[in-house]
């Protein structure tokens, strides 16, 4: 499917999809919706000092770079991703110099450029691991503190906004683990609340309403 790279609002690039009109992130500004939903919501919600984070569309490396450029906690990072994003897309994007982070672009470029489907140290405090896999295919049991759900929209992709994926989800995190996502329409809040999540309407990012976090209680 053919893909191209764009400037949204803020001026972050994002991939877009045009036969879907889908971005990978919210053409309203990529990099505000990361520090939004994921950082602001998620990550400075939970107070554990060591985290394990699930990532579920790990797409251009955006959340989990921004999760280790503000977060001094020590963290097990996994990113699960069924196509991952090639090479030469990594290279038009213009994170490092949007965040002003040029002293931490190893750390970028190394996150893309380690192997799949194993543990790498990042540095003393950052672990991370990538994962080619469906998200259907979770098989995760009571493991993570913080899941940050960046699926494609159920507008394109339904599939991914069901009951059976937060009943994976649900077990995936641990008791009074938190789950964060851009998405706020009513059919994905009762999807969560019907497997089990306390869920809760927030504010959301620039060009939404609202946006969802549930708590597994």
């Amino acid at each position: 499917m053919e893909r191209e790279i764009i400037i949204t609002s803020d001026g972050s690039t994002t991939i877009h999809i045009p036969a879907w009109n889908e971005q990978y992130h919210s053409k309203h500004g990529a990099i505000q919706e990361a520090y939004h939903v994921f950082i602001k919501h998620g990550l400075e919600f939970v107070a554990q000092d060591q985290l394990s984070i699930l990532e579920i569309g790990f797409g251009t490396g955006l959340n989990c770079f921004i999760t280790y450029l503000e977060s001094d906690k020590e963290i097990d990072y996994v990113g699960v991703e069924a196509y991952p994003v090639d090479e030469k897309e990594i290279k038009k994007l213009n994170y490092v110099s949007e965040l002003k982070a040029q002293k931490k672009s190893e750390i970028f470029n190394k996150m893309h450029g380690i192997s799949w489907e194993e543990k790498h140290k990042i540095d003393d405090r950052f672990q991370l691991e990538k994962r080619q896999q469906f998200f259907k295919d979770i098989k995760d049991k009571d493991a993570f503190n913080l899941i940050y759900f960046d699926a494609f929209g159920a507008r394109v992709q339904p599939e991914l906004w069901t009951e059976e994926i937060f009943s994976i989800m649900f077990d995936a995190l641990k008791n009074e683990g938190v789950l964060v996502t851009y998405a706020a329409k009513g059919s994905v809040r009762r999807a969560m609340e019907a497997v089990g999540f306390t869920v809760e309407r927030l504010p959301g990012p620039p060009g939404k309403r609202e946006m969802l976090r549930a708590i597994k209680k």
